[in-house]
């Protein structure tokens, strides 16, 4: 994503592990002043972070965004449940897959394309244990192929 005005906030690895990333979708966020200030400064988590559709509409829980050291009484709850703007089509697609067994819909990254902030939202299907071994022993092999590559290189 080498985009002119991309500049990315946080970004949630955990999930990448954990999930088979199946369909992505770019969202809007609706944010107040203050948290707009605070996520341009980069103080924004979302490991723990979750999402749910509720009456049709998508919203994003545990998305930890600090409160803005200059905002004194405008800070809002650094946890507060925040809205995903998405158009309807796109919710009903993601709530028809989240009727199936086993999918789930995770924030992968937050950031700024231009002046606005997008949240990645994944709609992911659940590893097993045997999966994350096999992703783990993928970066063992390159890592070491990484390393030898390196070291040819130098003589």
């Amino acid at each position: 994503m080498a985009k002119e005005g991309f500049k990315l906030i946080a970004n949630n690895k955990k999930a990448r592990f954990d999930y088979f990333i199946e369909d992505t979708y770019e969202a809007g966020i609706a944010l107040h002043g203050t948290e707009v200030k605070s996520l341009r400064m980069g103080k924004c988590s979302v490991k723990e972070a979750f999402i749910r559709i509720e009456n049709g509409e998508v919203y994003i829980y545990n998305m930890h965004v600090s409160p803005y050291e200059k905002g004194n009484i405008f800070n809002k709850d650094p946890l507060r449940v925040k809205k995903l703007l998405l158009h309807q089509y796109e919710i009903n697609k993601i709530a028809g897959q989240l009727a199936e067994k086993g999918y789930t819909v995770v924030p992968l990254q937050v950031y700024f394309k231009g002046s606005l902030v997008k949240v990645e939202i994944g709609l992911a299907k659940g590893k097993k244990l045997y999966d994350k071994r096999q992703d783990i022993a993928k970066k063992d092999q390159r890592r070491e192929a990484e390393k030898e590559f390196k070291v040819k290189n130098l003589w």
